[in-house]
């Protein structure tokens, strides 16, 4: 699906305030309510639009320690275990990667005891991996969610 600057402009609102009416949206891009509902249902239709969703802060959640994870994997176990790390409730995301990693994992704990925890009973005692690095966030100065137009 092609879209236009209408379309873009539809996107960039959404991405700063999911919740916004269609009434404000069409106010902003100079269209009816109606035809800004049918351009987001174009585009949920389509897939540019996956989901709509809320973004929670995890520090105010109880989450204070954020680190990310480079995990090596033998190929033939690589599925079986990313689908053993997504499934853990600590693992925010997990990709698998080209270059020196296999897997990579972003985890979200509420303490550096829990991290330890994390690593030593839930990440080593998974079959299957060869190597893991680990570097703990100190500040966030920038995070994104999805595409930024």
């Amino acid at each position: 699906m092609k879209y236009d600057d209408v379309d873009k402009r539809l996107l960039e609102l959404l991405s700063e305030d999911g919740r916004i009416s269609y009434v404000e949206l069409a106010e902003k891009v100079g269209l009816s309510r109606v035809a800004v509902k049918d351009r987001i249902q174009a585009m949920k239709d389509k897939g540019i639009i996956e989901k709509f969703s809320v973004v929670i802060n995890s520090e105010k959640m109880g989450k204070k320690v954020s680190a990310f994870f480079e995990v090596d994997v033998e190929p033939r176990r690589l599925q079986t275990v990313a689908q053993n790390l997504a499934d853990n409730p600590n693992v925010a995301s997990i990709y698998q990667m080209t270059g020196p990693s296999t897997l990579h994992m972003h985890v979200l704990v509420e303490d550096f005891q829990k991290l330890e925890t994390f690593i030593n009973e839930q990440l080593y005692s998974v079959e299957g991996i060869t190597r893991v690095e680990s570097s703990v966030i100190l500040k966030r100065f920038k995070s994104r969610t999805g595409y930024k137009l």
